[in-house]
């Protein structure tokens, strides 16, 4: 069997001002996407994988529509020599948004399939905070969503899909493909599979996944800051027994749209102000303090200062802060070295529009020692708060990024980061966590952001209307 692996990769904020450019995605290619970890699990399946080009990024801005055009051409290019093939994979996202484009991902998986032909199976793997489309649904034969927010089921995720491919050549059955679209869009920090109600509705899915004729359940929280028609919610099945999986696909839209009032953020929130007052009083530590208006990973630019700015007015002390984004910030401190004292201009370095920098002195206390200078970070002194500036948007999610940094998250009263909901390894010494609903592109007040192509009615933006799922087939099941 000739499998050929490729897909896109990235999360677009509509409100982001700021493009992704070929320089802000890691590309891998031919043998190097064979050899890379994240496809390391293909070797475990009876199948020759034939390697495209993958292209992620962290989430931000629309995607340019010169980057999309040369990643899609390239993948175009190295598809076609491959043919014909046996199946497909596509590793995706879902929540992209190109420049001048609507349903960027259905434009690149309806071009697959055009190139590989009607015979050949796609399966592909997403986000659960990816959005759909009939026109997306209509080209592929499998599909599998990740069950867990924050992700820690990622590889297996790809797995279910490239698993259900491999069955699928091996037996010859072409499995059915349809989902029910739910008008709910709510962001993930309120959606987190951690918390009630989307712990319970997401246990539903290895349980539906038990039931005869069923292959695969997914269920698409989607992603509330994409300002464009197929932002929504929806349940996604795969499998053999058309009435099953229609019977099963608006159990789960309507248990999803049944809970719709009852997601919250599960952990205490509150004005940036209110809660650098509560972590500055906390007796415990360390406080995570979560600015969850600029996380970079969401959506955000990642370059405000607001935070920054209402911790020096409050002369907190044991901040470590991870970070801003301020790459003229951080050359400077190394044109100026290790414990040089300078004037700094912070913030605003990406979107001058919606956000301001603030001056400050600060003392140069480390260098990370790179050789890839979009990759510098430094850390800086500004009375009892050590700030990391860095030289590229980026998240401070795991622990190493940190001790990399000479910093000790465990030993800091309180711990700053750019997120929404806590990363697997900062949620657990989080004591307590607090998260800041703070103004940025991906504000969390959902209600508040501007719409002007989402599809309408849709709850939270719409709350007086009813709602009855209805099952669409993919144009591959008919």
């Amino acid at each position: 069997m000739r499998i050929a692996v490729g897909g896109i990769h990235i999360e677009c904020s509509t409100y982001n001002p700021v493009l992704n450019e070929e320089k802000d995605f890691r590309v891998t290619r031919g043998e190097e996407l064979s050899a890379a970890p994240y496809f390391a699990f293909l070797k475990d399946y009876d199948a020759e994988f034939l390697p495209t080009i993958h292209c992620r990024a962290i989430a931000g801005g629309p995607v340019s529509r010169a980057t999309y055009d040369k990643f899609k051409s390239e993948f175009v290019e190295r598809l076609k020599p491959l043919l014909p093939l046996d199946g497909l994979y596509l590793a995706m996202h879902g929540a992209m948004y190109v420049e001048g484009m609507e349903d960027a991902e259905g434009d690149w998986i309806s071009t697959a399939r055009e190139l590989v032909g009607p015979d050949c199976p796609i399966s592909a793997s997403y986000d659960l905070h990816g959005n759909v489309s009939q026109r997306i649904i209509d080209a592929l034969d499998m599909y599998s969503t990740y069950r867990t927010a924050p992700h820690i089921d990622v590889e297996e995720t790809m797995r279910r899909s490239v698993k259900m491919l491999v069955e699928s050549l091996k037996t010859g059955v072409r499995p059915i493909l349809l989902w029910a679209p739910i008008p709910v869009v709510l962001p993930g920090e309120r959606t987190s599979t951690v918390d009630e109600p989307a712990k319970s509705l997401y246990d539903m899915m290895p349980e539906i996944d038990a039931i005869d004729g069923v292959w695969d359940a997914s269920l698409m929280v989607g992603y509330v800051w994409a300002d464009e028609p197929r932002a929504t919610a929806a349940a996604i099945l795969t499998g053999t027994d058309r009435a099953v999986l229609e019977r099963e696909a608006k159990r789960i839209a309507q248990a999803y749209w049944d809970v719709r009032e009852d997601f919250v953020f599960g952990c205490e929130t509150g004005s940036i102000e209110e809660l650098i007052d509560k972590a500055i009083a906390s007796q415990t530590s360390p406080v995570v303090l979560a600015e969850s208006g600029d996380n970079p990973t969401g959506g955000g630019v990642g370059d405000r200062a607001e935070v920054l700015a209402d911790l020096i007015a409050k002369g907190a002390t044991g901040v470590v802060f991870a970070g801003i984004a301020d790459k003229p910030a951080a050359e400077a401190c190394y044109a100026s070295g290790i414990g040089a004292e300078l004037d700094l201009s912070i913030g605003a370095w990406l979107d001058s529009i919606n956000s301001k920098p603030i001056k400050v002195k600060a003392k140069v206390k480390f260098l990370h020692g790179t050789t890839d200078l979009a990759d510098r970070q430094a850390v800086v002194a500004i009375g009892g708060i050590e700030l990391v500036l860095s030289a590229k948007r980026r998240p401070y999610h795991n622990i190493v990024d940190f001790t990399r940094l000479g910093l000790d998250p465990h030993k800091a009263k309180i711990i700053v980061v750019k997120s929404g909901y806590l990363s697997p390894e900062l949620a657990p010494i989080a004591n307590p966590n607090l998260m800041a609903l703070s103004n940025g592109v991906v504000d969390q007040f959902v209600e508040r952001i501007g719409n002007t192509r989402r599809k309408r009615p849709v709850y939270p933006f719409d709350k007086d209307f009813t709602f009855e799922p209805q099952v669409f087939l993919s144009a591959r099941s008919k």
